[in-house]
């Protein structure tokens, strides 16, 4: 059996693996990932794009006044308070850091801000994902400090006498190779969200969603730690996103028209939910709804706000693509989505009654999204629908760490010579889910994972 030795060794070529990649071979460190599919990219390259930073110029050029501790209360806010505010502390602090680096590596930010789940201001910083990590990549190798095996599954930790993690054994070509670690091992691969069976141990009520993440997301990482004794937290709160079309096979992204104002319904034609919410809580809605589906309905002047620079917001292309569902009036909507007319007008009169009125709507919805945006009524034809599920993109849960990005084991020690970052942490969201946050913590976790190697 070959060996090939590193000081840092990353497992998961996406956005956490090569922010750690690049900022340990900064700090002169020679490293090694190992990808377990033929191109790298995983969850990461497939998401929405969305990161959220707080106190960013981009921000202050358009007159939001964001800060790190705004960002920290609405992600515990958001979280239930079940996440580990020590974490969330952590990256808070280290965020607008993490963005001026990007910016540095000449990530391209969109300059429209926008406001999406879970955010009392415009905080989403919108990226093209695979281009992003394509150039963390490319930087990375630049260094001539990082070298990429692709098509290189890891199967095992490595431990010393001293139970000390130094290394993986991996499958390469149909031979085994034994990669060995001087400074840390880095968790970096991951979530399951391609493992149907460990989605239903754990939430049996997403058995029917739709899944949509990285191929090589099989929770390999997850599994190689729990041998080790491994921590784990939020499981019970993996969640599907609001606002996937259920019969759309080439778009991945979800449609968020709710955070612009528009209502959803269920098959009966009722809403059932403040729309307001996390699009992780919207997810639980909806599925518990008849077949797992709603549509969200609008009107012209809610098409018209959409934004075609922010994929979840990017209302044109889906009406262009004939994935809305539009008529001159309610009714004629109700039957093409076949749906009560009576209950669908009566529903829409009650929202505009009460948005008019300056009440809360059923369900106290008082924003567009979170404690963001003024309530609009739903009034000017032609009128649209957008069928909408809820999307497993990733699980959002995971092993238990410090604020050092070390693992710990079921009795709260420090796994030595392990580290994690990425969908694969556990501990960060808590019970939902703000947009941008999980890019967010894979750049942010994936460059502190690094210093905390580099330090030793």
């Amino acid at each position: 059996m070959s060996a090939v030795g590193c000081d840092l060794l990353v497992i998961g070529g996406g956005l956490a693996g090569f922010a750690a990649a690049l900022s340990a071979a900064e700090a002169g460190l020679q490293v090694v990932v190992l990808e377990k599919t033929a191109q790298t990219g995983g969850s990461s390259a497939m998401s929405g794009g969305c990161l959220a930073f707080a106190g960013t110029d981009l921000q202050r050029a358009h007159g939001i006044e964001d800060s790190a501790q705004l960002l920290f209360d609405d992600l515990v806010q958001v979280g239930k308070g079940e996440c580990d505010e020590a974490l969330v502390r952590l990256y808070t602090d280290h965020q607008l850091a993490t963005y001026e680096w990007l910016r540095g590596l000449g990530v391209q930010f969109s300059t429209v801000i926008e406001a999406a789940s879970g955010q009392s201001l415009p905080r989403v910083h919108n990226v093209d994902p695979a281009d992003m990590v394509r150039q963390l990549e490319q930087a990375a190798r630049a260094t001539g400090k990082v070298t990429v095996h692709l098509a290189t599954r890891a199967r095992r930790l490595l431990r010393d006498v001293q139970g000390r993690v130094h290394g993986v054994s991996a499958e390469q070509a149909g031979h085994l190779v034994e990669f060995h670690a001087h400074r840390a091992v880095l968790l970096a691969s991951g979530g399951f969200v391609q493992d149907r069976a460990l989605i239903h141990r754990f939430v049996p009520q997403y058995d029917n969603a739709v899944f949509i993440g990285g191929e090589g997301n099989e929770g390999d990482g997850l599994r190689m730690a729990w041998a080790l004794g491994a921590d784990v937290r939020d499981l019970p709160y993996i969640k599907g996103t609001f606002g996937k079309h259920p019969m759309d096979e080439h778009n991945h992204h979800a449609c968020l028209a709710v955070y612009k104002g528009a209502i959803a319904v269920n098959q009966a034609g009722r809403r059932f939910v403040d729309e307001s919410l996390s699009y992780k809580l919207l997810g639980d809605a909806v599925m518990a709804q008849e077949y797992g589906v709603a549509y969200q309905i609008l009107d012209q002047d809610i098409m018209d706000s959409g934004d075609n620079q922010v994929r979840i917001l990017d209302f044109s292309r889906r009406l262009e693509e004939g994935l809305f569902v539009e008529a001159d009036s309610l009714e004629q909507l109700a039957r093409l989505i076949e749906v009560p007319e009576n209950v669908l007008r009566a529903e829409v009169q009650a929202y505009n009654a009460a948005v008019c009125a300056g009440t809360e709507p059923e369900f106290g919805r008082r924003h567009l999204v979170h404690q963001h945006g003024a309530l609009r009524p739903i009034e000017r034809g032609p009128f649209y629908a957008y069928p909408s599920t809820a999307a497993v993109f990733g699980t959002y849960c995971g092993l238990v760490v410090d604020t050092e990005l070390r693992v710990h084991d079921v009795f709260g020690v420090p796994i030595e010579g392990l580290l994690a970052a990425g969908e694969m942490l556990g501990g960060f969201h808590g019970a939902a889910y703000m947009t941008g946050s999980a890019l967010g913590k894979a750049a942010v976790f994936g460059r502190l994972a690094a210093a905390t190697a580099a330090s030793r």
